[in-house]
């Protein structure tokens, strides 16, 4: 398995028409967003922090200067060209909500992770100052730097104050200026409002005034939403707030639909300190498909709960069609597990119902039923490497769990754009994107590589528990082979252009790094017309 600069100074620049997209299917994301929302949401909230307090905001040291320096009306940054202030081009729908992250536990996740040991080292490591990128000199920016009202670092007083209290970080579909995250923080307090004074009096270089809602939706301002441009070290961001809420974005009609959306509902469940939820029917045909094949609902939640100094997996919780009953509920066995090699970055098993005799009429019937008629379960697995370059081929097998359906799985998978190796192994029908792929497989089931039989106890046991949908995503092993792809696609000439010989050595270093991090498993069970979570990993 193989593994912007800042606009010239003058009027805020209007928003840049959507630009075109590719790389790998959505559909194919569900399994893996939650790692990549708790790589951004890690990376936010890692402030420096040191040492514990009784204040509500929960901070060692104030970040608001009560002496001292000038006043936040007085603030101002020599040289800068002046703020101007312009109407703002509205986008005429707006655009639904497509997956978030819900940060329930602010304080407790983000201790946490100041004092997780891994991360605090990465952060001086190239791996952690390329992630970080351009925003270190804006967040590392002090108000002594900006002659502003406070103490500390942008950081701090983003994170101190704007990210004390539950939020979401929220991903809408359709328009892709839209698309860039918006860092939602409802029922914002007095001291949130403050901070976004201090911050906006110093770094504000433009405003755009939208008089509605994307739509024509009425603002909930009678003058309308401003929408701020902040620039600091030469690094944009943009912001707005209402009577409920703060929004910020990289982009000011992402800041706009956070403004306009439902103000969300951020109420934890027990033992839940960050959600990720995602409306499968918005990621894609092949996302829709899944969850009309699993009889999901359109919201399905990913679940995480922090342990000491880790976030550790709860599960997988939603609710299902009413009336379907796609999913049945059993352990993956063993065989499953021996056919899937150890260094698989992302695995998904699901237990599925469907007719006893399998063909293309019997499955346009039982769909159209909603799952009626006599039926067999179906141990059925994704096996997936994801790709940090989007010109590379896709690696990921089908693994079907009853050797009688061979005929028909190549009759139903024949004729599609992309070509499919097939074979039966381990007792199980393999349908792969590639002979290496195959080959991979091939091996595990032979012995001649680690399969998941040999991963951490934790791990296989895991697996073991009966479940409806299961998740695994082996964290180091994912991120260390989307770093060595990202890193090959830039210096390549192309495609086709023959691989280095040698890898610099912070690439490899980066690598291993990440390849120390562990297995993250989501499980969901069937109860009623609910999938109930649990979770388990390394």
């Amino acid at each position: 398995m193989t593994s912007p600069s800042s606009p010239p100074p003058g009027p805020p620049p209007a928003a840049s028409p959507p630009p075109q997209r590719g790389g790998p299917n959505k559909g194919l994301l569900v399994g893996v967003v939650v790692v990549v929302a708790v790589v951004a949401v890690g990376a936010f909230l890692l402030g420096r922090r040191s040492g514990s307090s009784d204040s509500d905001d929960g901070l060692s040291v104030p970040l608001i200067s009560g002496t001292g320096g000038k006043s936040a009306s007085e603030a101002q940054v020599e040289g800068m060209p002046e703020p101007t202030t312009a109407d703002m081009t509205v986008p005429d729908n707006a655009a639904p909500e497509a997956f978030w992250v819900d940060v329930l536990h602010p304080a407790k996740v983000r201790d946490a992770m100041a004092r997780n040991t891994w991360l605090r080292s990465q952060l001086s490591q190239p791996l952690g100052k390329g992630f970080v990128g351009g925003w270190a000199a804006f967040l590392g920016s002090t108000g002594e730097d900006l002659k502003g009202g406070f103490n500390g670092a942008v950081l701090d007083l983003l994170v101190g104050k704007l990210g004390n209290a539950p939020f979401r970080v929220m991903w809408f579909a359709g328009d892709a200026r839209a698309s860039t995250p918006a860092f939602i923080v409802p029922k914002a307090k007095e001291s949130m409002l403050t901070a976004f004074n201090v911050l906006d009096a110093v770094a504000r270089r433009g405003t755009l005034v939208a008089k509605t809602c994307p739509g024509g939706g009425a603002t909930s301002v009678a003058d309308g939403f401003e929408v701020k441009r902040w620039l600091v070290a030469e690094q944009t961001l943009w912001a707005g707030k209402s009577q409920d809420r703060v929004v910020l974005a990289r982009h000011p009609v992402a800041v706009l639909q956070g403004l306009c959306m439902e103000s969300p509902d951020l109420e934890p469940e027990d033992g839940v300190d960050v959600e990720v939820g995602l409306y499968t029917e918005l990621l894609g045909r092949d996302s829709q498909l899944m969850g009309h094949v699993l009889g999901m609902g359109p919201l399905t939640r990913l679940q995480f709960a922090v342990e000491g100094d880790r976030l550790v997996g709860k599960g997988i919780a939603g609710e299902l069609k009413e009336g379907v009953t796609h999913l049945d509920t059993a352990p993956l066995s063993d065989e499953l597990l021996k056919l899937v090699p150890e260094e698989t970055p992302v695995l998904l098993a699901v237990q599925l119902k469907l007719p006893e005799t399998l063909n293309t009429e019997t499955l346009k019937e039982f769909w159209k039923s909603g799952g009626k008629g006599p039926t067999r379960t179906r141990q059925v697995a994704v096996v997936w490497t994801p790709r940090g370059d989007s010109s590379l081929p896709q690696d990921v097998s089908l693994v079907w769990g009853r050797q009688e359906d061979a005929t028909s799985l190549q009759v139903l998978f024949a004729g599609g754009s992309h070509k499919v190796v097939s074979a039966t192994l381990c007792n199980h029908v393999v349908l792969a994107s590639s002979e290496a792929e195959l080959s991979t497989l091939r091996a595990a089931c032979e012995g001649k590589k680690p399969s998941l039989l040999n991963a951490a106890g934790p791990v296989v046991a895991g697996l073991r528990e009966p479940g409806s949908v299961v998740v695994g995503v082996n964290l180091g092993r994912m991120l260390s082979g989307l770093t060595m792809d990202g890193y090959l696609s830039e210096v390549r000439g192309g495609r086709n252009a023959p691989i280095p010989k040698t890898v610099p050595p912070e690439i490899e270093a980066a690598r291993r790094d990440l390849e120390s991090l562990p297995y993250l498993g989501l499980r969901g069970t069937v109860r009623g017309d609910s999938l109930v979570p649990g979770g388990f990993g390394s």
